[in-house]
């Protein structure tokens, strides 16, 4: 996309489609747009009944030689319209429906446009909103679908464009990635995805496979692949800026496909586990926007990749494994193999000695009972860093919510009679479990946080900047707090 900006008003013929951002009892449009164009809208707003409410659309022509379709987004009264969501969801929509009409070039009019953060915002939502995967799809004679290639961004700020596309397209990329099914990203494809990134960016690339895990003592990790013709691999993806001033070490759950091993998953369950390699997916989106946005860190990614599936040689229920730091753990449920993989990632990743270090995993149903399918949880001992990410949160629209880790309780129920302890607890307090079982394989004196993005990875239906399918939820909420540092 070709991203341009115009001072004053925009007129009429400057693009094929037009999203108008409206408050509620809003007297102009804030010399945003040309005086025709203005009583265009407002001819519009009054045929559809359109009073600029929060999340209130219309759409119409203006009636031209050229044809411009015009869609108008409520943004609400002046104090619901604060945070930057609704611009970014706005701009999706806008984006959205032209790219179904065949619009090869968007124009935007948003007040406060000028400000780099709301710049940022409206870019996201283009470039998030024109998302489909139809890689495997035959193109339907009536699709008009077309993305645009040419977006302006009347009195828009240059620099916060740049980033926000940047932004929409490692996340689109972290998108591609979770949306591919098992049969094509297998743990060695991924590794392959890995490499290559490395090369497109001058970084480095590691990759562990199942011997050289084996030699390692990664066998947590070798277990929970030991099933699948797929073997298993550990992938360390490395860039080094040369005016880093601090080392970030983000690990991702790289599970290609979930059967949930010998303790196997109902159908039902088991139809979208090509997605359980999401925080992977994302780690590596985070990887990229790094690289891009040329961000002074040495960062450190590293993804365990495996596939669980059912097999004479499979890891069992009772099998006791002893991870890369030595702990042993005692297998109480195969189908709690994400956070056998993270064991000896986090483990491997502590030998790097990051500053700070970051995980992100679809790890536990417990979660999206406990926060729903908009909002992942975050679990840190340390909360300066729980901050930090919690203020990246807001930044991004990509919603965290802190879950307690001091309850002793629950820590007993990771104890085990014949191990250092055992991978799950009870269904109570699932998602806390899991991440206390993490904890155990984090170096001490380490600023760790987890991220349990399960329920949040997909969405059925679509949802503001968020088309049915992978989300590539967390890159900007990562990439954001990695700008801060």
């Amino acid at each position: 996309m070709e991203w341009s900006y115009v001072p004053g008003p925009v007129r009429g013929d400057e693009a094929e489609a037009l999203g108008v951002f409206w408050r509620e009892g809003m007297e102009s449009c804030e010399g945003l747009l040309a005086p025709e164009l203005e009583t265009r809208c407002r001819v519009l707003a009054e045929r559809e009944a359109f009073t600029g409410a929060k999340g209130a659309s219309a759409q119409g022509f203006v009636e031209d030689s050229r044809g411009t379709r015009l869609f108008l987004v409520g943004l609400g009264k002046p104090e619901e319209a604060r945070g930057e969501d609704l611009f970014r969801a706005g701009a999706a929509e806008v984006a959205r429906r032209a790219a179904e009409k065949g619009c090869v070039s968007l124009g935007l009019a948003a007040p406060g446009a000028s400000d780099p953060v709301r710049s940022r915002a409206l870019a996201e939502g283009v470039v998030l909103g024109t998302y489909r995967f139809h890689k495997y799809k035959a193109r339907d004679e009536k699709d008009r679908f077309c993305l645009p290639d040419r977006v302006l961004v009347a009195g828009g700020d240059e620099e916060g464009c740049r980033r926000g596309a940047i932004l929409g397209a490692c996340q689109n990329y972290a998108r591609d990635l979770a949306n591919e099914p098992g049969n094509v990203v297998t743990p060695e494809a991924f590794a392959r995805e890995a490499r290559a990134l490395a090369r497109r960016y001058d970084g480095t690339c590691v990759v562990l496979d199942e011997g050289q895990l084996a030699a390692k003592g990664m066998n947590a990790l070798l277990a929970v692949g030991r099933g699948s013709a797929n073997p298993p691999r550990l992938v360390h993806l490395i860039r080094r800026h040369p005016e880093a001033r601090v080392r970030v070490a983000v690990v991702g759950k790289g599970v290609t496909f979930d059967s949930g091993g010998l303790n196997i998953k109902p159908g039902d369950s088991m139809r979208t586990m090509k997605g359980d390699k999401s925080g992977a997916c994302v780690a590596l989106g985070v990887f990229r926007a790094a690289c891009e946005l040329d961000l002074p860190l040495e960062l450190h990614v590293v993804v365990g990749a495996a596939e669980n599936m059912p097999d004479g040689g499979s890891f069992r229920p009772d099998d006791i494994l002893r991870a890369y730091n030595g702990k042993t753990i005692e297998v109480d449920n195969t189908d709690a193999e994400g956070r056998l993989t993270l064991a000896d990632a986090l483990a491997y990743a502590g030998e790097q000695h990051p500053d700070r270090l970051v995980d992100l995993a679809t790890l536990t149903g417990a979660c999206v009972v406990a926060l729903g399918e908009n909002t992942a949880g975050l679990f840190s001992p340390d909360d300066a860093l729980a901050e930090a990410l919690a203020g990246a949160s807001r930044a991004s629209g990509e919603r965290l919510w802190r879950l307690p880790m001091d309850d002793e309780r629950l820590k007993k129920q990771l104890k085990s009679p014949v191990a250092d302890l055992v991978n799950c607890g009870s269904r109570w307090g699932g998602a806390i479990t899991a991440a206390l079982f993490l904890e155990a394989f984090v170096s001490p004196g380490t600023a760790w946080a987890h991220l349990d993005i399960a329920g949040v990875d997909t969405v059925k239906e679509p949802f503001g900047w968020s088309p049915k399918g992978a989300t590539g939820f967390g890159v900007r909420c990562l990439a954001s707090w990695l700008e801060t540092l």
